[in-house]
């Protein structure tokens, strides 16, 4: 639908692309709301910040841990391969 548009202007939706969209976004709100999900039951995401980042390592964990998933924090000095370059 949307994929790999560069959009300059609103006018460049169809009606049913617009639609489209408020009804994706429609769905996807009672998860704004803090509603969890089993979506994504049995998988991990690997966070791996080379610099200090507290309010994004969140996002992205608060993110997956509402759709199901599991989060593993690593950084510089947490790995010696990491931390050898």
């Amino acid at each position: 639908m949307l994929m790999k548009r560069h959009v300059l202007s609103m006018r460049e939706f169809s009606r049913e692309e617009i639609d489209s969209v408020l009804d994706l976004a429609s769905s996807l709100e009672p998860f704004a709301r803090g509603k969890k999900s089993d979506m994504l039951a049995g998988k991990i995401l690997a966070l791996l910040f080379f610099e200090p980042s507290t309010r994004t390592r969140m996002s992205f964990e608060t993110a997956m841990k509402r759709l199901g998933g599991s989060v593993i924090n690593l950084g510089p000095a947490e790995g010696s391969s990491i931390s050898k370059g």
